[in-house]
Order: structure tokens, then sequence, then C-alpha cells
């Protein structure tokens, strides 16, 4: 999707996915998919982190299956990135979806579906998930810089209780599956079903397009809700992570 954000440079390369942009946010300036020989670990780390650390910018560095060697992580603290946290990746077979906890009858989830609505969405996200409002503009121009649905087969999803926006989800169709993102709920709603209705309603619309694989990363909050949803996990995702005002050049922590 970063190929569409005008202010943001995509690089697929054979041994690794970078994005790269001028915001100081770490989700937006990230590495994945990184895959290393085992005797140039180091100097592919120092060469692919060079442009971030030129520009100052926080870096978020993803590691899973799909990352080689198994233990990138301790390479990665040892050029002084920091462990953030282990998440589940997790799927569903949309044939087996069960209902989760029942959410409260005044929710309304509705589609995004015009600009007014998606300033609405990207603040109730970043509010969700206590990102700092200095990017609310940022995540908003990367959004509307998608396009329409035809041309990303991305959509998102607002959750309103009383009319008052409160949880937040995406769904992304590729390579045969349905993905489940940006799920949040705003702390003051939370522990009522909502989570488990905002993560249903894309699922349920995704089986009817004819998808039957549900994918998602879950936080520590969400695997018992996604887990009662039939959500079952299958591998682990890492997150490390640089910082300039925390980190320093040299060695590890």
């Amino acid at each position: 999707m970063f190929r569409f954000w005008r202010l943001a440079d995509l690089h697929d390369e054979p041994d690794m996915l970078r994005t790269i942009t001028d915001v100081p946010f770490a989700l937006f300036n990230s590495i994945l998919r990184a895959q290393f020989a085992p005797d140039g670990v180091d100097a592919a780390i120092e060469a692919a982190v060079a442009p971030y650390k030129a520009k100052n910018l926080p870096i978020l560095w993803w590691t899973g299956p799909a990352t080689s060697p198994a233990d990138l992580g301790r390479y990665l603290e040892a050029h002084g990135f920091v462990y953030d946290e282990d998440s589940p990746g997790m799927a569903v077979d949309l044939e087996r979806l069960s209902g989760g906890q029942p959410a409260p009858q005044d929710l309304v989830i509705e589609k995004v579906t015009e600009n007014e609505t998606l300033r609405q969405w990207c603040r109730t996200n970043i509010i969700g998930f206590g990102w700092p409002d200095s990017i609310n503009e940022d995540l908003f121009s990367f959004y509307s810089d998608l396009g329409a649905e035809d041309e990303v087969p991305l959509v998102h999803y607002i959750g309103r209780l009383n009319g008052e926006p409160v949880a937040t989800s995406s769904l992304f169709l590729g390579a045969g599956v349905a993905g489940i993102y940006n799920v949040v709920t705003l702390p003051e709603a939370r522990r009522k079903g909502i989570g488990a209705a905002i993560t249903l309603r894309p699922l349920l619309d995704a089986r009817a397009m004819g998808y039957r694989v549900g994918i998602l990363q879950a936080s520590d909050m969400g695997v018992s809700v996604y887990t009662k949803l039939g959500f079952e996990p299958y591998c682990t995702i890492g997150h490390y992570v640089w910082d300039s005002e925390s980190t320093s050049e040299g060695g590890g922590q």
C-alpha cells in the first residue's frame, strides 16, 4: 500500500522490503521480510538502516517466519534496536466463524466511504492505539492517497456507539485471504463486545465475497477476543524499534 502514498518511498528488494518517509513515526518507516545470509547479517543491517539514520528517523523492524536468520532479533539488538513485543499471527476458516460476545444494541458499524468519515476513523484509530496527535494528518494522507476500493482492495470500518465513533477496523483482500487490520476500541468502550463486532463485520463481508480464510496479527488484549471468534495462532511476529532519541549509534542495550 505504501507505493500509493506520495510521502513514502517503497524499496522492494530481493532480501527485504523497506518503507521510508520523512514522518518521524516508526510504523511509517518499516523493514520487513529481511532474509540475510548468516555470514553477512551485520553488514546487511547497517546498510538497511543507513537511509533512516541519515534522516534521523525511527525504525520498526518486523521479524517472523519469513525472515532469516532465525535469531535475527539478536543481531538487531546488537545494532541498537530495542525489542518491543511479540504478537501471534492468527488465522480462521471463515466457514467456522463464531459470533463472540454480543455487542451493544446501539452499536452501528458502517464502511468508510468519504473523507469526513475517514478523518473520524483516523482520529479514533490514533486515540485507541495511543499514537501521537502529530501524525493525524499523515495518517489521513496515507489512507486518502490509496484511492478507491477498485484500485486498492482496502475497506475501513467505523463503529459508532450512540452516534459517537468508538472503534475501527480495516479489511485488506489479497493473496486469496482476508486480512484484518487496525482493530481498536476506545478505552471507555472496551469490554462490551465492540472489538469482536468490528472484527466480525469485515470477515462476514469477505466470506460473502467468496473468501475462505481470515488472518490478523493480535495484540495481547485482542487474543482472547479473536480466539472466541474462531482464530488460532500459527506464527509469531516480532517487533524491534530503533529510535535516535533513546538508542545510541553503537552497540546493543
